[in-house]
């Protein structure tokens, strides 16, 4: 059950990353504009939701890689520990700090 709870947190912080860190969506929405112009017919809210899956998906990536080296210090065969996960989740919510203002200032 615990194991839910910490996808559920990574999840949940990834998808505020991405909807409320105005930096990377910018950065992102910058380079979706040209494959938006052909894959979603020029408009604009397609793009901007593409740009903000991306910036879930690259801070739930991201925040990954400090687990992955602690698992392969640890030497850690079949599946994820439970220590590893929590980096996990650490992670994530170290990349959504800048999102964490904007959210509380406009809310789900």
């Amino acid at each position: 059950m615990e194991r839910n709870i910490q996808y559920i947190c990574i999840a949940f912080f990834g998808m505020i990353n991405g909807l409320f860190n105005q930096t990377a969506l910018f950065f992102a929405l910058l380079h979706t504009q040209e494959i938006g112009k052909f894959l979603f017919f020029g408009n604009l809210s397609l793009t901007l939701y593409m740009a903000s899956l991306m910036v879930s998906t690259a801070t739930i990536i991201l925040a990954g890689i400090p687990a992955a080296i602690f698992e392969r210090f640890v030497g850690a065969r079949e599946d994820s520990t439970v220590s590893s996960m929590w980096i996990w989740v650490a992670g994530t919510l170290f990349l959504t700090l800048p999102a964490m203002g904007n959210f509380f200032q406009y809310g789900l």
